[in-house]
């Protein structure tokens, strides 16, 4: 299993905090978001990574260079146009090759044992995906993930309205007393991805979008298993979130 970070954002979300440092650099716990992620994975017995950056690349680049400093090896492809999240792990189709792959945001923040469950999950299966979720999101803010009673994905919509909730309500999808499941952004995917993510419109916001594929790929009865995050799981999405962070350390 090789590794896919996503870590070209500015993050205009944290205003001044990355006009000079990209928002994975941001530090938690005394060190980089994004070196929390790394180690993680590393520690998981990942050591293969390739890292998509794009704003400020050169302060990201410079500090974890070849990686070996990290007991990692790295790979690095920088992203010029900031268009979505379906367009982006195209950047590491050629570091992928044949190889099934992580996938990460560069600002989400879990315990190294979820990335151990996730290949856990995934080993000795035939799986065209894994997808992990969480129950205690906003819903409306992300994706909305479904399973089967043996936790394998049947269905996905993408921040869905009051209406569309309406909707999956009336029409069983969502059950009361049952968990909303909220896409936590990590996921493992075989390199049978990119024929998806090629095939991508803009979505109605005038991005390409990583569900969007997702969808795709269930249309065409690829089998993606699900893993609810268990402990820790933090999206550092905006300074609130990462001031929270930084004053649970000290």
């Amino acid at each position: 299993m090789k590794a896919v970070i996503l870590a070209a954002g500015k993050g205009t979300r944290m205003g001044d905090l990355t006009e000079e440092t990209p928002k994975p650099m941001l530090p938690v716990e005394g060190r980089p978001i994004l070196e929390h992620i790394l180690t993680g994975l590393r520690d998981a017995g990942i050591q293969e990574f390739c890292l998509i950056t794009g704003w400020k690349a050169e302060v990201i680049e410079s500090y974890f260079g070849d990686g070996s400093a990290f007991g990692a090896q790295i790979d690095y492809v920088r992203q010029e146009v900031q268009d979505g999240t379906g367009k982006a792990p195209e950047l590491a189709k050629v570091f992928v090759g044949e190889a099934p792959f992580l996938l990460t945001y560069g600002d989400i923040l879990v315990k190294p044992d979820t990335y151990r469950q996730m290949l856990a999950r995934w080993d000795g299966a035939e799986l065209s995906g894994l997808v992990t979720v969480t129950g205690s999101e906003d819903v409306t803010k992300g994706g909305l993930f479904f399973f089967d009673n043996k936790f394998f994905l049947q269905h996905l919509v993408e921040k869905p309205s009051a209406a569309q909730l309406e909707e999956l309500r009336t029409a069983g999808w969502l059950k009361s007393g049952e968990p909303a499941w909220y896409n936590a952004g990590i996921y493992c995917f075989t390199p049978a991805l990119f024929q998806y993510t090629a095939q991508l419109a803009k979505s109605p916001r005038g991005e390409y979008e990583l569900t969007d594929a997702l969808t795709a790929m269930l249309a065409e009865d690829h089998i993606m298993a699900g893993l609810a995050i268990e402990g820790r799981w933090v999206d550092v999405r905006d300074p609130a979130v990462l001031q929270a962070l930084q004053e649970s350390a000290e």
